[in-house]
């Protein structure tokens, strides 16, 4: 066949304003694109075809045949969202749309390795599927959040602290062993923001989740979008510096980075020294749960502690909205009581104004959900739509 330069948006470019769900007539396409007839109805036509868009009700009619509508069909493939913890494993089943089919979480050591680890996760996701009728080869992509960092471009955790024999690992490649496919890697902090901005903010633009567990760390949106920065390091809150205020026990000459004084391990090490038992940020939020005083002053000031860093992230990003998640932040309100005496009476009165600083809200898949819309929304970029449809042919061109 003669290729010859596309004359408009692909069949992925007109599939974008089908997503919202709502059903269209060709002509409402046509409009919406600036296509012509029958470039739409060619584009409409290979995405039927692929499953993609499938016949809805037709469309009122004040004479003649009434037009036929076509939506967006999320069932014609599903993706698979894994979120990988320091001790547990979740993998959820989604359709395009980015909604849970089904879900499982299981206790499981990242310290198993790459191999063990992974291996297990395609287990639990063919069992998953199989409760659906469905098999590996229904899987367009896969996602994988990790409790690392990521170097998000191969897919490789680089020397992650909790993940002994897991660095530069090829975790797309060890998944690809059982499902074939599109694999996407990335840290745990940024499929986590991704879950908890589509179940519970997605109508912001701009907003951070902080997960304050074991560790500390960030997952940043801005403009609707993840960001990852030039090298994928972006949001790496744990190894900023806390700037010293009155009031400080330490020196103010101390440098002493957030990880050191606000994480689950720093508490529970400051506890210890301080004569309460306390081996794990699990074991902090107990001791709160409690009401052992200690531990409820120790929580409350790494909550300023917290704050005063992200004092600066407020006013250097503006976010409408920041999170607060993990292991510590359940423990009541004392966190983010901290965090909010220190933002709210650092930050500029401009970048704090109107700002929400509140507890994560959605549940225990939120980190595979947002796995699983790192892969979604790989499969229904219009290049990977036009791949699908036409294999042989490069984008921005057509058969």
């Amino acid at each position: 066949m003669r290729r010859t330069r596309a004359a408009g948006p692909g069949p992925g470019d007109v599939l974008e304003v089908l997503l919202d769900g709502l059903p269209r007539t060709r002509a409402e396409v046509g409009a919406l694109t600036g296509l012509s007839r029958s470039t739409v109805a060619a584009r409409v036509d290979a995405l039927v075809a692929a499953g993609l868009v499938v016949p809805a009700a037709s469309a009122g009619s004040s004479g003649g045949r009434p037009a036929t509508r076509v939506a967006f069909n999320p069932r014609a493939r599903v993706v698979l969202g894994v979120d990988l913890g320091a001790t547990h494993a979740t993998v959820a089943v989604c359709d395009l749309a980015e909604e849970i089919l089904a879900a499982r979480t299981v206790p499981m050591e990242i310290a198993r390795g790459p191999a063990a680890v992974l291996g297990a996760v395609a287990e639990m996701a063919e069992t998953l599927l199989a409760g659906l009728s469905l098999t590996v080869r229904d899987v367009a992509a896969v996602g994988v959040g990790l409790p690392g960092p990521v170097d998000h471009a191969l897919g490789r955790p680089q020397h992650p602290p909790i993940m002994p024999g897991w660095h530069d690992a090829d975790v797309p490649a060890l998944i690809a062993e059982r499902i074939p496919g599109v694999v996407l890697v990335d840290n745990d902090v940024n499929v986590l923001a991704l879950g908890e901005h589509a179940a519970s903010w997605p109508d912001v633009d701009d907003l951070v989740y902080v997960k304050v567990s074991t560790g500390v760390g960030a997952g940043i949106i801005a403009g609707g979008l993840l960001q990852h920065g030039a090298r994928g390091s972006a949001g790496d809150l744990g190894h900023v510096v806390v700037p010293w205020s009155p009031g400080d026990v330490r020196p103010a000459g101390e440098r002493r980075e957030l990880e050191d004084v606000a994480s689950g391990a720093a508490l529970a090490t400051a506890l210890r020294a301080a004569g309460t038992p306390a081996h794990s940020a699990r074991d902090v939020v107990a001791l709160v749960l409690a009401g052992d005083r200690t531990a409820i002053d120790a929580v409350r000031q790494a909550g300023r502690e917290l704050g005063a860093v992200l004092a600066t992230v407020v006013t250097l990003l503006g976010p409408s909205v920041i999170v607060i998640g993990g292991t510590i932040a359940r423990a009541g309100e004392h966190l983010i009581a901290g965090v909010r005496e220190v933002v709210y009476g650092s930050s500029t009165p401009l970048a704090s104004r109107n700002l929400q600083i509140v507890p994560a809200r959605a549940d225990e898949n939120a980190g595979a959900r947002g796995a699983a819309i790192l892969a979604s929304r790989a499969v229904l970029a219009p290049d990977s739509i036009h791949r699908l449809i036409h294999p042989s042919v490069p984008p921005g061109e057509s058969a």
